[in-house]
């Protein structure tokens, strides 16, 4: 090979690394910036093909997608004084690129790591000045919002981040606690279920009381209606047989006469001791023996 071809192959390669180092790449989910010496000479470079100063001047690519930091369960006192074990996470995105390049070299640990302390110092804060139920239940959308505002303001003020969205994950109460809550819940609900049996042992008298009262007045005037159903029975019967009496005294005698013979001697061992010439034989008199 000669030495023209050599030299022409030593300047292609030359281009080729030059060129190389004077182009780069910003992905649409990327932020991109460019230093010179150390220094910030474009910030926000927007997504596409730019040129830079090869050897001279550097791009630094960052992730400008939506992320999220996932926090360790800490512990907080509310307003009473009674501890509070709380999960949260936020949601965080590159809002200035020069500042938050300059806050943290561009690593995301370190920025994490800041946010971190950040929200935990925010959390303490609004968790402090509110009660146990405002925290878990009252006021947690408005806590939610008020950590949001003010680490947001803190985090772009310091690091060049946007926090979006600040949110808990779980709340609970300390393990050396929880069983005596749990014990004093439990007093609490039998104190309960002891008033509702006593107020269900209560309405029950009542309603039995109500009952047996019922059930008398019922019978009383049953049995009231009965009578006087077996009066007006009795008096139209008596009706009846003053009636057929009076139409034929001696057939309507002869009539209850048979009546009276038939349940007096309705059982073989029924035994009558009574004069032959005693009204009862009356119809006896005069029969013919056979």
């Amino acid at each position: 090979m000669s030495n023209k071809s050599i030299f022409g192959l030593v300047i292609a390669l030359v281009v080729i690394v030059v060129g190389w180092n004077s182009f780069f790449i910003v992905e649409q989910t990327q932020r991109g910036l460019v230093l010179q010496f150390g220094k910030v000479v474009r910030d926000d470079v927007p997504p596409g093909l730019h040129f830079k100063l090869p050897f001279v001047q550097e791009a630094k690519m960052f992730d400008g997608r939506l992320l999220t930091l996932d926090t360790t369960t800490q512990r907080y006192l509310t307003l009473e004084k009674k501890a509070l074990m709380v999960d949260s996470f936020a949601k965080w995105r590159i809002a200035n690129v020069q500042r938050y390049y300059t806050a943290t070299s561009g690593l995301r640990s370190i920025a994490e790591e800041r946010l971190s302390r950040q929200l935990e110092s925010g959390l303490r804060n609004e968790v402090a000045r509110r009660t146990l139920h405002e925290v878990v239940a009252g006021e947690r959308d408005q806590l939610m919002a008020d950590i949001t505002a003010d680490l947001n303001e803190s985090a772009r003020r310091e690091l060049g981040i946007e926090v979006l969205d600040v949110r808990v994950k779980g709340m609970d109460l300390p393990r050396e606690v929880n069983r005596s809550v749990f014990e004093r819940m439990s007093s609490e609900r039998e104190r309960e279920a002891r008033e509702h049996r006593a107020k269900g042992r209560e309405l029950a008298e009542g309603i039995r009381a109500d009952a047996d009262r019922q059930q008398r007045v019922i019978l009383a005037e049953a049995f009231r209606e009965a009578e006087e159903i077996r009066g007006q029975g009795d008096a139209e019967a008596a009706s009846i047989y003053a009636e057929a009496y009076n139409k034929d005294p001696e057939f309507y005698s002869f009539y209850r006469s048979l009546q009276a013979y038939r349940e007096s001697f309705s059982s073989k061992s029924d035994v009558l001791v009574l004069d032959p010439s005693s009204e009862f034989f009356k119809f006896f008199k005069g029969a013919q023996q056979p």
